[in-house]
């Protein structure tokens, strides 16, 4: 039986009440919140809030918050607070909370396995237009983000987004996040299982669910039967992973443990072969490890990685096994190397039923209501019904006929969605930066953007693979410990000896079956002003010292210092 705040799991071992509180790990008989975000989940569900923000605070307006919902339990329903206009990234660190939120808020909403209708993609965009200032990013979790929406505007957000199908649950706190899934899944050709009855069976089961609501911290989570591996299953805290069984057929290698921010780690094999339908099961088993056993007294320490790298994969497997299963997995093989291609499914593809997908890339994820509205109806005009986003900032129109696929393509073309980007434009990702988050230190989207320009500028034949990740903050929610280049805002001094905006830059990172994390050369630090050039330098060299057939992250990998600098 699993554990909960009020009946602990009776396999745990039982301990005498003392001063030793451990980790805070409920299966060990350690309920008391040691620290103020265990403390007000205790209090109360962050699902609750809910109500709250319907009947008081929509009302009563932004002022009548508490500080534990707005800074806490409004993000069980997506809701953060953005950062006030006009702090600098040198206060991000210094200034008390209330001093750094603004009065409106970032609202996420939540896409599992990043499948969209026409129908639903229009409403996202009439919302943006009407109550976010025509924001809408795409994110790499294969959300939608908003800025700019009043605590006024929720529950009518809410209603909006209902009617058709989307939600905002849980979208961000210490609960189970979207669950990512495969673009193309049921449609490719090369597809070896269909994961989506598993996603929306998670979705019935574990989203919204009060059981789960109360984890130590965001739990994420991604299902993929491409041979492709098109959702970043390695750092994830579990993940599905398509592979062919030799005696059972298509089934879900199982990982687990990874994730990145400041402490990454990659998610390590179970060497457990998961049938479609067993699926939902093995992840509620994981993710009540994870309530059960997870670590809640420091909150640098409350995610899963941390527990796996202590059990090791034998324990965890077991602890699966035995007290949430209570049935043996059966041992699978590994994935199959994917090819070395790029995984993001962008271009024109044919689908299994005959039809064609179109993936196309606006500029680090930054599109708004307007333009959302328009592919939705460029789609619908084209024959098509169904979108999906990517984990990679990207769209996909699904079940296009072969006639109407030029069209399409000029169609999103005249909207600057590139089907057939540039390398820069294609594998440059950004998170929020400055502009919104709180935690950030420097710009990142428009910075981004800029650099995509002047690449396709300065070095227009470069045709190889390349992804550029650029963060605001150590956080690493644009992933650049696994990009090629990879860029973490700080401050820097610049030649004038003044702080301004940078980056310290980690280079050779990937993932795949040869996954790493990208190494970070001693004192290698670049000013927002000298990044093109930098990377332009770089990209040159590149080209000039590869060998034959070699990419980016091996050359970086192998290279002296001063050939990186």
């Amino acid at each position: 039986m699993a554990a909960t705040p009020d009946k602990p799991a009776s396999t745990a071992p039982r301990r005498k009440p003392g001063r030793h509180r451990g980790e805070g790990q409920w299966a060990v008989g350690h309920f008391t919140p040691l620290n103020g975000n265990e403390q007000f989940k205790k209090d109360d569900d962050g699902l609750n809030v809910r109500t709250r923000i319907e009947t008081i605070y929509s009302k009563r307006g932004f002022d009548s918050i508490d500080p534990n919902d707005l800074r806490g339990r409004m993000r069980w329903w997506g809701l953060y607070t953005q950062r006030k206009p006009g702090i600098d990234g040198g206060k991000t660190a210094i200034l008390e909370p209330e001093e750094l939120d603004d009065s409106y808020f970032m609202l996420r909403v939540r896409i599992d396995g990043g499948r969209l209708t026409t129908e639903q993609l229009r409403v996202v965009g009439e919302i943006s237009q009407e109550f976010a200032r025509g924001t809408a990013d795409l994110t790499d979790r294969q959300n939608i983000q908003y800025h700019w929406i009043r605590i006024e505007d929720v529950p009518e957000i809410w209603r909006r987004l209902e009617a058709v199908g989307l939600s905002t649950t849980e979208a961000c706190g210490d609960t189970p996040r979207v669950i990512l899934g495969s673009p193309v899944a049921g449609i490719a050709e090369n597809e070896i299982v269909d994961g989506s009855p598993a996603i929306d069976e998670i979705q019935r089961r574990f989203i919204g669910n009060p059981e789960f609501s109360n984890l130590p911290r965001k739990f994420k989570s991604a299902v993929s039967g491409s041979p492709l591996l098109d959702v970043a299953h390695e750092i994830n805290d579990i993940a599905f992973v398509g592979v062919e069984h030799p005696e059972h057929g298509p089934g879900f290698d199982l990982w687990v443990g990874g994730g990145l921010s400041t402490n990454p780690k990659l998610g390590v094999r179970l060497g457990a072969w998961v049938p479609l339908d067993e699926v939902p099961d093995v992840y509620g088993g994981v993710i009540g490890i994870f309530r059960d056993y997870g670590y809640r007294r420091l909150r640098t320490r409350a995610r899963l990685k941390f527990l796996v790298a202590d059990w090791g994969a034998e324990k965890f497997r077991q602890v699966l096994e035995d007290e949430y299963l209570k049935r043996k997995l059966t041992d699978g093989p590994a994935p199959q190397q994917p090819p070395a291609v790029w995984r993001d499914h962008l271009g024109v593809h044919k689908q299994k039923d005959g039809r064609f997908y179109v993936g196309f890339a606006p500029r680090v994820g930054r599109v708004d209501g307007t333009t959302l509205t328009k592919i939705a109806e460029l789609a619908e005009a084209h024959g098509s019904g169904r979108l999906r986003t990517t984990a990679e900032q990207k769209m996909i129109v699904l079940d296009v006929a072969e006639e109407q696929v030029e069209s399409l393509v000029a169609g999103l073309e005249a909207l600057d969605l590139k089907v057939a980007p540039s390398p820069f434009r294609r594998g440059t990702m950004a998170c929020t930066g400055i502009e919104y988050c709180k935690l950030a230190i420097v710009e990142t989207k428009a910075r981004g953007a800029a650099l995509i320009d002047e690449l396709e500028r300065r070095i227009p034949d470069f045709d190889e693979p390349l992804t550029i990740n650029i963060n605001g903050c150590p956080n690493a929610c644009a992933r650049i410990q696994v990009a090629d280049i990879g860029l973490k805002g700080q401050l820097v001094l610049n030649d004038e000896g003044e702080q301004v905006e940078g980056y310290q830059v980690h280079l050779g990172g990937a993932l795949g079956l040869e996954a790493g994390f990208g190494r970070k050369v001693r004192g290698l630090k670049v000013t927002s002003d000298e990044l093109p050039d930098y990377v332009e330098r770089l990209l040159k060299r590149f080209e000039a010292e590869r060998e034959s057939g070699e990419r980016f992250a091996s050359w970086a990998t192998r290279a002296s210092e001063e050939a990186l600098s």
